[in-house]
């Protein structure tokens, strides 16, 4: 590495070891890490369903409770019930699910995996939940309190706006 002069004479600072202990760098790179493996998951995922995550989510949600309804689905999967009505808007019309309306509220749709929806899932080999949801899922309670007060720091110094807290990853 090469030494980087400081402003103050007689000072040299090496820029590694500079950034290297910096906890804002060292947490920088950590997002980038999280970002890189969620990117890299979601292209693989693609490459071998020809479906993005979000739909596939929602295929595996509807082959474990076939019959759910779009507030539900929305529920499942923690989006906006606008956005899951746009992802099963999809899925129809690629024949992957159905829309029934039965029972006495005809405005209710209830939704059901088609067979090419199920031969999508099984390109998979399994239930489909994404590699972000499906590790916070292995940490322990209390591991996941501290990071949730912690990411609420975080988002209070950035000032985030928290509508994009209900949206599919893939979309953002």
């Amino acid at each position: 590495m090469k030494p980087v002069r400081s402003r103050r004479p007689g000072q040299v600072a090496t820029a590694a070891a500079h950034t290297d202990s910096d906890p804002a760098i060292q947490a920088l790179r950590r997002f980038r890490q999280i970002f890189a493996t969620v990117r890299t998951h979601f292209r693989q995922v693609e490459q071998i369903t020809g479906t993005g995550a979000a739909q596939l989510r929602a295929l595996s949600l509807l082959r474990e409770q076939p019959g759910l309804r779009i507030s539900a689905l929305a529920q499942a999967m923690d989006i906006h019930q606008s956005t899951a009505s746009n992802l099963v808007k999809t899925l129809v019309e690629r024949k992957l699910v159905i829309g029934a309306r039965n029972g006495s509220d005809a405005r209710v749709l209830h939704l059901n995996l088609l067979p090419a929806g199920e031969k999508v899932l099984q390109r998979l080999q399994g239930h489909y939940i994404g590699v972000l949801p499906q590790a916070l899922q292995t940490l322990p309670p209390t591991v996941l309190r501290r990071l949730n007060a912690d990411l609420d720091l975080l988002l209070d110094a950035m000032q985030a706006d928290d509508s994009a807290a209900r949206s599919p990853l893939a979309s953002l």
